[in-house]
């Protein structure tokens, strides 16, 4: 056995056991995330004075996760990556109940703040792709990335089904939603206990000197994937935000909303048994592209029709596309940054990322409620809303894949 291969075997034991762990946490405290991405909307409608409002609380969620990325990833670059997820777990549970204390009251003041505070976890939550390179050797580490999202698949079953249980299962509508995210936080934050990830060292004196945020934007490649990673999730979220509202507004019932959204989280998440594997044959950047023509064809069929066939059919390929587009521009990001500047530049990305979700989110209420005479006009402003941004990431890649010729 080569000294490479002896060297690389007990560092994928170690990142094995913590993707493992990761798969399991991605699973259990993730189905809270496709659980309040599916009823945060129609519960907002509900209590906002003003429908144009419906889709803030999901807004909210997501600045929740940009404002507290940068200061996460920090926290975890010092403390270590269990306590930073046990932290954000403990902010998903303070959300979920101060959002079923606003369902309770009537309040959607209230309800926002809860939403505020889940964004915490779904900045967390955004960190346990980054977990999962932490120990893996060059090889796996696309694997282990697309494995540990893979874990989604089970938070697609998971999440859907509590939702169809809970949404109508107390006289108040939703409150049950929120309660079963409570116990799910609650339960899942043990799995922590399980990590083994050590802390980052403290730096020597004659440590590296770690690049600046600048000096990070201006590398191409790293410009190149945060722009992408930006681009992908915020038109997956564009349209997954409205779709809850299309569906409903177009005469079909919640279940059929809940199960629209659950075989779109199943697509966002099962190619990735396979995403690292394509990442290792065509190349990060190639998958990338990938992923961004399959959001256009997403666009494409929403455009066609809103019967419940193209709304599933549209659906799974935006989570398809997703998947290609995120974890490709992910790996590429990991790749490519220093262990002295791990902490500042994924919390960059992710701050980055989120506030382009931020924006979408809340844009997406805007599109479909109060700018389409209808909810069919609605929806399609909400899927045509997706041309700049992908002609945008697709140049942005077109431009990286020449740069070496040019040079």
């Amino acid at each position: 056995m080569s000294e490479t291969a002896a060297t690389a075997a007990p560092t994928d034991r170690r990142a094995k056991r913590n993707v493992t762990v990761l798969i399991a946490a991605q699973a259990i405290l993730g189905a809270q995330m496709p659980m309040i991405f599916t009823v945060g909307g129609l519960a907002g409608q509900s209590l906002a004075a003003n429908v144009c409002w419906a889709t803030l609380p999901i807004s909210l969620i997501v600045l929740g996760s940009m404002l507290t990325a940068t200061p996460l990833a920090a926290f975890m670059q010092r403390y270590g990556r269990r306590a930073g997820f046990i932290l954000g777990t403990m902010g998903g549970t303070l959300g979920a109940a101060i959002a079923a204390y606003g369902l309770w009251r009537a309040s959607f003041e209230l309800f926002l703040l809860g939403s505020l505070f889940t964004g915490m976890y779904m900045s967390t939550q955004g960190f346990y792709r980054f977990a999962a390179a932490d120990t893996a050797s060059d090889a796996f580490r696309p694997k282990a990335i697309s494995y540990v999202m893979a874990g989604g698949l089970l938070a697609a079953v998971i999440g859907p089904q509590i939702v169809n249980v809970t949404a109508e299962s107390m006289l108040i509508p939703f409150l049950g939603t929120y309660l079963a995210v409570i116990a799910l936080n609650l339960g899942g934050v043990f799995l922590f206990a399980f990590l083994d990830i050590p802390k980052p060292p403290v730096p020597r004196a004659d440590a590296p000197v770690a690049r600046s945020r600048l000096e990070l934007l201006s590398t191409p490649v790293i410009a190149v994937s945060v722009v992408c990673a930006t681009v992908s999730y915020a038109l997956m979220n564009l349209v997954m935000t409205s779709t809850p509202l299309a569906v409903v507004g177009c005469g079909f019932a919640t279940s059929d909303a809940a199960n629209i959204v659950s075989a779109h989280v199943l697509a966002m998440y099962a190619p990735s048994f396979f995403t690292g594997h394509i990442i290792a044959r065509i190349g990060a950047q190639r998958t990338v592209g990938l992923g961004l023509a399959i959001l256009a064809a997403a666009g494409i069929v929403a455009l066609s029709g809103v019967e419940l066939t193209q709304f599933y059919i549209a659906l799974i390929l935006l989570g398809i596309g997703w998947n290609f587009g995120f974890i490709g521009a992910t790996t590429m990001l990991a790749a490519n940054q220093r262990p002295e500047e791990r902490g500042r530049a994924q919390g960059m990305n992710d701050m980055i990322v989120f506030g382009g979700v931020t924006f979408a989110s809340l844009f997406s209420g805007t599109l479909m409620n109060c700018m389409g005479g209808s909810a069919e006009a609605g929806w399609a402003l909400v899927n045509l809303a997706m041309l700049p941004f992908l002609v945008m990431a697709g140049a942005a890649l077109v431009w990286l894949s020449m740069r070496p010729r040019a040079a």
